[in-house]
C-alpha cells in the first residue's frame, strides 16, 4: 500500500439534536445517507449516525430481517445505543483500512464512542480461527463522563413473528484481571487504535455481565414468498428465524469501581414482544461490549435433529461458543481489524482518489457472499427510488449477473484476483444449470438458486411511508440480453488479468456465445428491467456485440477450438451495422434508447466507448453524449451534473412517478468524457469536475446509494 488512508469523515459535525430533528421531519426516519455499513461476508447491518442499528437480516443476507426500522419506524425493530444527553456532536468513521465502524459522541461533559463490527478471522489468529457469527458493539468513554441509553427490540421474520423474552440472571460476577496477553499488547494494532484503553494498567479489570437476554421467536408457517423454492439451501437461509441472545462484558481501568449495567424488560409498541433497555454511566477508561448472536442452544438442537452426535455438538460449542472475557473480545476486534488490513493491502491501485477507491473496494468486499463467491447487489430491500407512491421498491438481496460482472471487473483492475476466482466458480455452477433454451437467468440467489418469488409485506409501511415493501424479486425471469456481454467481458478480463481459462470454462463460454448468436435479434426488458413491453434496446444490442467480440478475442488469443467462429464474426458485424442504422436518430443526432423508441434518450449508451464498441471520439457518440448532458427540460438527462438513466415521466417503463439520478450513469459519463478528451482536452477537465462532485454526493463515510434525488439526498437500496 503506497500511502496511509486518511479516514473520511463528515465535512462538518452532525449535531445529535439535528439527527433527532431529521427523524421527526422525515416521519421518524433517518435520511438514507446517515448510515454506515458493517458485515461479515454472510450478512450486514446499517448503523445510523445516532448509534441505531435500523436494518439487519440474520444470519444471511437474504434471511428474514431482525431489525428493519428503516422500513417501519414503529414495527421494524432496532438496536440503539446512544447518549442520554442530546446536546452533543456526532461523528462517524471507519477505522483505517477496515470495515469496523466508529460512531463518536462529543460534548462538554465527555466524549464517548460506539464501535460496531462483525467478526472476521485472520489467518494465524491468536483468538479464533473460525468466524464467530456475532454482532458486536463496544461502548466506551474516552474523556469525562457520559450516560448511555440502550434499546434492543428485535422484530423477527420481517416483523411478522412474535417472540418471548427471558432475562437469565446468573447472580454472580467473576472479575477478571489482566493476563500475559494484556502486558504484551503494547505492540498490537488494538493498542495503537484504542490508546485511551491502557491494557497494561495494574488496576485494570473486567467481568462478564451476569445477565443474558434471550429472545425466542415463534415459528410461523408461510405458504408463499421467499424460501418456498426447490433449492434446499435457499429454503434454510431464507426461512431462518432463530432464537437470539444479548450478552455483555464490562471493562474498566483505574482505581474506581466498574460501571453497573442492568438489562431491564420493556414492552414495545409493535406488540411483537418485549425488548430490553438499559441506562448506564461510563467514565474515562470504562467500556462495555454487547454481543448479539444466535443462541448456541438452538444450533445444538438443530444439529441433534439432523443426527449429530454428542461429540459433534461438543466440537461446535468449542468453536462457536467460546468462554467470554474482555481479553477475548479485544482479540476478536484485533483479528477483525487485521483481516481487513491484510485484505486491502492487496489492492494495487495508486492513482488519484486513492482513499475513495479503497473504501469502495472494502464495501464491495462486504457485498460478497463468502460461501459461494456470489455478489449481492445491495444488502437492503424496498428502499424507494422515489419518495411517494411510485412503487419503485425492490429487493436487491440477490446476485445479478450484470452487477456481479461489474464488481469482478473492479476487483481485477485493482489486483484483487481471489474474489474473481471465487466468482468464476459461481459462474461455472450457474452455467451447469442453464435455462432449457440454453440461456441464463438475469439473477440468482446467493447459492445459485433460480427461484425468488416476490411477495408484498402489507404490515410494513415502508421507508417514510413509501409502500409497498417487497421481498423476493419478480424480475428473475426477465429476458435481458445485455447480461451476456457484461459477463463475457468479465470472463475475458479474468483470462487476461487473473487466471487463464480452463477448457471446461471455455466450453461454457462457447455455449453462451452461441446462445447470443441465436437470440441477439430478440426484444428484451433491457438493463433497467422495465416492467412494460419488450423492446430492442440499444444497450442490449451493444452488449450482445460485446459477448460475441470477447468470444472471438479468446479464440484468437488462446487458440480455443470453435467450429462456428465464422458465424460469430458475421453476427458481430451484423449487430454493429444494425445498431448504427436502427438505433441512430438521424434527425436529432443521437443513439436512442431502442429501435422502437427513437425519440427517447437512455444514459446506458454512455457505455459504448467503455466496452470498445466505438471510440470515445466517434462523432456519433460525441453528439449523443452532449445531448445526454443537456438538462431534462431541454431534452437531455443531466441536472446538476447528475445523470438520470432515462426520463421516467416520458418513458413507458411499466411504472409511475419520477425517480432520482442514477449513480452508475453519472460515473459512466465521467469515464466517457475522459475517453472523449483525446479530441478535446476540456472534456477531461469536465470529467474530473463530475467525478469530484459525484464523490461529494457520497455520504460521510464514502458510501453511495443507487440514486440521488434533485436535492442531493440518497434514494434506493443502499449501499451500492
Amino acid at each position: 500500500m503506497s500511502n496511509p488512508v486518511v479516514v473520511a469523515t463528515s465535512p462538518s459535525a452532525e449535531d445529535c439534536r439535528l439527527t433527532d430533528a431529521m427523524r421527526r421531519s422525515l416521519r421518524g426516519y433517518l435520511p438514507i445517507d446517515q448510515y454506515g455499513l458493517i458485515g461479515n461476508l454472510h450478512t450486514a447491518a446499517l448503523v445510523g449516525m445516532d448509534g441505531s442499528i435500523d436494518f439487519m437480516c440474520w444470519p444471511e443476507f437474504d434471511s428474514p430481517a431482525v431489525f428493519c426500522r428503516i422500513l417501519d419506524k414503529d414495527k421494524g425493530g432496532h438496536f440503539v445505543i446512544t447518549p442520554e444527553n442530546c446536546d452533543l456532536t456526532c461523528k462517524q468513521q471507519y477505522l483505517p483500512f477496515s470495515n469496523v465502524l466508529s460512531t463518536k459522541f462529543l460534548s462538554e461533559e465527555g466524549v464517548g464512542s460506539v464501535t460496531d463490527y462483525m467478526h472476521r478471522p485472520r489467518p494465524g489468529s491468536r483468538s479464533h480461527g473460525y468466524m464467530l457469527p456475532w454482532l458486536m458493539r463496544t461502548v466506551e468513554v474516552i474523556r469525562g463522563e457520559l450516560t448511555f441509553d440502550l434499546e434492543c427490540f428485535p422484530a423477527f421474520d420481517y416483523a411478522r413473528a412474535k417472540h418471548t423474552l427471558e432475562i437469565q440472571d446468573a447472580g454472580h460476577i467473576e472479575k477478571q484481571h489482566p493476563s500475559k496477553h494484556a502486558s504484551e499488547a503494547e505492540e498490537s494494532i488494538f493498542q495503537s487504535v484504542f490508546t485511551h484503553w491502557d491494557l497494561t494498567e495494574e488496576n485494570a479489570e473486567s467481568f462478564v455481565g451476569a445477565q443474558r437476554a434471550v429472545f425466542t421467536p415463534e415459528k410461523l408457517e408461510h405458504h408463499d414468498g421467499m424460501g418456498f423454492t426447490s433449492n434446499p439451501a435457499d429454503h434454510v437461509a431464507q426461512t431462518a428465524v432463530h432464537p437470539m441472545d444479548l450478552r455483555f462484558v464490562v471493562g474498566c481501568t483505574g482505581s474506581g469501581s466498574c460501571p453497573l449495567v442492568r438489562l431491564e424488560p420493556a414492552p414495545h409498541k409493535s406488540g411483537l414482544g418485549d425488548g430490553v433497555t438499559s441506562r448506564f454511566t461510563l467514565v474515562e477508561g470504562q467500556r462495555v461490549t454487547f454481543i448479539m448472536r444466535t443462541t448456541p442452544e438452538s444450533f445444538a438442537e438443530e444439529m441433534a435433529k439432523a443426527g449429530a452426535g454428542e461429540m459433534e455438538i461438543e466440537v461446535y460449542h468449542t468453536k462457536y461458543n467460546p468462554t467470554l472475557s474482555m481479553k477475548f473480545v479485544e482479540r476478536v476486534l484485533e483479528d477483525t481489524l487485521l483481516y481487513w488490513l491484510g485484505w486491502i493491502r492487496s489492492c494495487a491501485y495508486s492513482g488519484r482518489w486513492l482513499e475513495n477507491v479503497e473504501r469502495s473496494a472494502l464495501i464491495l468486499k462486504l457485498l460478497t457472499y463468502e460461501p459461494t463467491g456470489a455478489v449481492v447487489a445491495a444488502v437492503t430491500f424496498s428502499l424507494p427510488e422515489a419518495i411517494g407512491d411510485s412503487g419503485r421498491n425492490w429487493d436487491y438481496r440477490f446476485t445479478w449477473v450484470r452487477d456481479s460482472a461489474f464488481t469482478m471487473y473492479a476487483f481485477m483492475r485493482l489486483g484483487l484476483n481471489k474474489e474473481a476466482k471465487s466468482y468464476m466458480n459461481f459462474v461455472s455452477k450457474i452455467c451447469r444449470s442453464k435455462n432449457p433454451d440454453g440461456g441464463l437467468q438475469i439473477m440468482y440467489t446467493l447459492r445459485g438458486g433460480r427461484e425468488m418469488p416476490e411477495l408484498v409485506l402489507p404490515h410494513l409501511e415502508g421507508y417514510r411511508g413509501c409502500a409497498p415493501v417487497r421481498i423476493g424479486n419478480g424480475a428473475a425471469d426477465h429476458i435481458q440480453l445485455d447480461i451476456y456481454g457484461e459477463l463475457l467481458d468479465a470472463v475475458y478480463l479474468y483470462n487476461k488479468y487473473s487466471n487463464p481459462l480452463s477448457y471446461d470454462e471455455w466450453v461454457d463460454v462457447r455455449a453462451l456465445v452461441d446462445y447470443v448468436c441465436d437470440n441477439y435479434d430478440q426484444p428484451d426488458m433491457g438493463i433497467w428491467e422495465v416492467r412494460g413491453r419488450r423492446q430492442n434496446f440499444t444497450y442490449s444490442k451493444i452488449q450482445c456485440w460485446v459477448a460475441v467480440d470477447r468470444g472471438l478475442r479468446l479464440v484468437e488469443k488462446r487458440d480455443f477450438p470453435c467450429l462456428t467462429v465464422d458465424r460469430w464474426r458475421r453476427v458481430r458485424d451484423t449487430i454493429y451495422e444494425e445498431v448504427m442504422e436502427k438505433a441512430w436518430n438521424s434527425e436529432h443526432e443521437y443513439f436512442a434508447q431502442s429501435y422502437e423508441n427513437k425519440d427517447t434518450l437512455d444514459a446506458a449508451v454512455l457505455a459504448m466507448p467503455l466496452v470498445f464498441f466505438c471510440d470515445g471520439t466517434d462523432p456519433r457518440f460525441i453528439k449523443t453524449m452532449r445531448r445526454i448532458m443537456l438538462p431534462p427540460h431541454r431534452g437531455g438527462l443531466t441536472a446538476n451534473n447528475l445523470v438520470f438513466r432515462y426520463n421516467a415521466m416520458e418513458t413507458d417503463d411499466g411504472l409511475s412517478g419520477e425517480e432520482g439520478a442514477f449513480s452508475l450513469c453519472t460515473f459512466w459519463l465521467a469515464e466517457a468524457l475522459a475517453r472523449a478528451s483525446k479530441a478535446n482536452l476540456t472534456l477531461l477537465y469536465k470529467a474530473q469536475v463530475i467525478m469530484d462532485e459525484m464523490i461529494m454526493y457520497g455520504n460521510h463515510v464514502g458510501l453511495f446509494s443507487e440514486e440521488v434525488d434533485k436535492s442531493g439526498k440518497h434514494l434506493g437500496n443502499f449501499p451500492q
